[in-house]
């Protein structure tokens, strides 16, 4: 299996475990809420969801009425099937949640993981983001060593491109500090007090997204900052 297609897989599972959904659901919602499968195609997800049907995690269900199945047979048109998860499937989902390997820390799986941090628990979601820190400022170390060994010789729209580049892995990373924190300071608070904490995830942990007027998250799977 292909890096790419197992975080295909792993969007899916996460996705239907939601809820049911057929297969232009579940490319829109791919390509809405996971900017990772921006250039989706159907040819791509289809395979992706025979296997998982194959494999046992997922059940095909008609999507409509016996009737209205009927009226596309004979109009030659395909009925809608919609996809359920199994409960091999969410145990599978499950352990693919809590991987914390360098896979996850990579751009396009960190991207996935990230969009089910909702369903992940707080220490698992720590070790990723920690993990996601550690690789940037590895990268970031080596972008600055490259920069001063080639500065003289870059014209200066490419050393512009590469300062861009180096800001971009900047700004991931002080926004990583700050999930971090939050986390922790969400952990700290849950230990020192008695009450019942609110949940907000399958996984009964509370969330630990700082809030920010109006800031966005930089995008994991931007081609500046691979």
């Amino acid at each position: 299996m292909s890096r790419r297609s197992g975080i295909l897989e792993f969007a899916v599972l996460g996705l239907l475990r939601e809820a049911p959904m057929h297969g232009y659901e579940l490319r829109k919602r791919l390509n809405t809420s996971l900017g990772v499968f921006r250039a989706f195609s159907y040819g791509t997800l289809y395979p992706c969801l025979k296997t998982l049907v194959a494999n046992g995690w997922l059940i095909e269900e008609p999507g409509s009425a016996p009737e209205e199945a009927l009226a596309a047979s004979l109009a030659g048109r395909r009925a809608k099937i919609v996809y359920r998860l199994t409960p091999a499937g969410k145990e599978h989902f499950e352990e693919l949640l809590s991987h914390t390997g360098p896979d996850a820390w990579e751009d396009e799986h960190f991207a996935a993981r990230f969009a089910f941090f909702g369903q992940t628990e707080r220490e698992v979601r720590m070790r990723v983001l920690e993990g996601r820190r550690s690789r940037l400022e590895e990268r970031l170390e080596k972008m600055r060593a490259s920069l001063a060994r080639t500065r003289e010789r870059l014209d200066d729209y490419t050393l512009e491109l590469q300062r861009h580049g180096m800001e971009s892995v900047e700004r991931e990373v002080r926004w990583l500090n700050e999930l971090i924190e939050s986390e922790r300071a969400g952990r700290d608070q849950r230990s020192g007090s008695d009450a019942p904490a609110p949940h907000d995830n399958d996984s009964g942990e509370t969330g630990g997204l700082p809030r920010h007027g109006g800031s966005t998250r930089p995008d994991p799977s931007d081609d500046t900052i691979k």
